[in-house]
């Protein structure tokens, strides 16, 4: 599975990074079959986010490492070294840049972006 991680590098600029979390096969719910799992991350709590259209965000740090899980609607996210990526439904962001410039974001188009966004503890 694949995921963005937007993160504070040593140069104090905001950048992306793509990843990847590996997948093993696991007997989750027995008697159902087993299922493709990760391995589990604390998390201090989680919510629903509803973003309306035409929001805007100047440039901010996160205020924790936080997850971000797309549900609907569309967003882009600019990082501090210029990069801007698009984000829709499926797509799961981290983002760790609780230091420095930040990032800045906004919806995209006529569609409210609802995300689930998850508080992770610091240590991962």
């Amino acid at each position: 599975m694949q995921y963005v991680r937007v993160y504070t590098g040593s140069d104090g600029e905001t950048h992306f990074e793509d990843l990847e979390i590996e997948l093993k096969e696991v007997n989750f719910a027995p008697p159902a079959p087993p299922v493709q799992l990760s391995e589990a991350n604390a998390a201090k709590q989680w919510m629903y986010f509803a973003i309306p259209s035409g929001w805007a965000g100047d440039w901010h740090p996160t205020p924790t490492r936080q997850a971000f899980f797309y549900l609907a609607g569309q967003s882009e996210i600019e990082v501090s070294d210029g990069e801007i990526r698009h984000f829709g439904p499926g797509d799961v962001v981290i983002v760790e840049d609780t230091t420095g410039k930040g990032h800045r974001s906004w919806t995209v188009g006529d569609v409210t972006s609802l995300q689930v966004c998850v508080q992770m503890t610091e240590e991962g």
